[in-house]
């Protein structure tokens, strides 16, 4: 599970193919950090996956930033939204790979995928953007989509199934977050920045953990095997987040935003060649009718933008 924050502040390129060949590697990469995941997990606890991955993110962003300058005095209150973006990470990551010790790499992929929705809702109830009826129209045909696949899913595996929901929260607050801190500080410097955060909240979560005996925060001595697994989980998520921010650098987020969904598409593929795990036909509606509602979304959204960007454009009703 990645992030699917929308960076700003670079200069745009202004190069779409680029910027779309660079988010379809992106998606096409981020289910990996879940197949590692989840093949970890048969020996590492969850909670230690989550640190590993951090370490490995600070370790690569650290020099890029320190040599690229980017690192600059920063206020009290970004240091402090940066802590709460860092806590957020960690929260939603543990929580997603949680879930992945009991649940379906798809099932976990389709509900966390709720996320645009909770994101469209919180802007409106916190941030007061104007959300119409379509747009929450199709919030809530999103959520009866993921139902479908959360109601067998609980059947299955308990209150766990819910633990995707968690992380897709996460990751909302996480980006609305994240909007707020764009307009003045450093993509990469801002990356790093939760990265650290994320790293000493997750070591300090295994430190209280130590020796509990905790099968989801006890640290392990990891063999060869799980040592390329956790390599993998951090590789992974550095590689498709580096590919994010540059396709967003490359193309406007409203004509990458819909490639998004393709990660359930490769993550299910995964799953199937690597678990031979594949969804039912009720959850292939309820996996289809998330997607469905998410791109109505980002359609709206994109609508909308367009009219609020023509001043010249005469007065027209509020647009849902």
């Amino acid at each position: 599970m990645a992030a699917t924050s929308r960076p700003a502040s670079l200069a745009a390129i202004n190069d779409i193919p680029a910027g779309l060949t660079l988010m379809v590697l992106s998606v096409l990469v981020s289910p990996l950090i879940d197949v590692f995941g989840k093949l970890a997990l048969s020996t590492i606890p969850s909670g230690q996956i989550v640190a590993t991955r951090f370490v490995l993110q600070v370790a690569f962003l650290l020099p890029i930033v320190i040599a690229g300058r980017r690192l600059k005095p920063t206020s009290l209150a970004a240091m402090g939204l940066n802590a709460v973006r860092g806590a957020l990470l960690v929260i939603g990551m543990f929580s997603f790979m949680t879930a992945l010790i009991v649940m379906q790499i798809a099932d976990a992929l389709a509900i966390f995928f709720v996320e645009p929705i909770i994101l469209t809702i919180l802007g409106g109830l916190v941030l007061r953007e104007k959300i119409g009826w379509r747009r929450y129209l199709a919030c809530a045909v999103g959520f009866g989509g993921a139902m479908l696949v959360i109601r067998p899913s609980l059947e299955d595996v308990g209150l766990v199934a819910l633990l995707p929901v968690v992380s897709a929260f996460c990751v909302a607050i996480f980006v609305l977050i994240t909007r707020r801190l764009a307009q003045s500080e450093d993509p990469f410097a801002m990356q790093l920045h939760a990265g650290v955060w994320a790293l000493g909240f997750s070591l300090i979560a295994l430190w209280i953990g130590s020796g509990t005996g905790s099968p989801l925060f006890d640290p392990v001595w990891p063999d060869r095997l799980a040592i390329a697994y956790l390599l993998g989980v951090g590789l992974t998520a550095t590689v498709a987040g580096v590919l994010g921010v540059y396709a967003y650098r490359a193309a406007p987020a409203s004509v990458l935003a819909p490639l998004q969904y393709l990660e359930i598409v490769s993550g299910t593929l995964f799953g199937y060649l690597v678990f031979d795990h594949l969804p039912d036909a009720l959850k292939w509606l309820g996996i289809a009718i998330i997607i469905g509602s998410g791109l109505t979304i980002i359609w709206r959204e994109r609508v909308v933008s367009r009219r609020e960007s023509r001043p010249d454009t005469p007065p027209v009703p509020p647009v849902a």
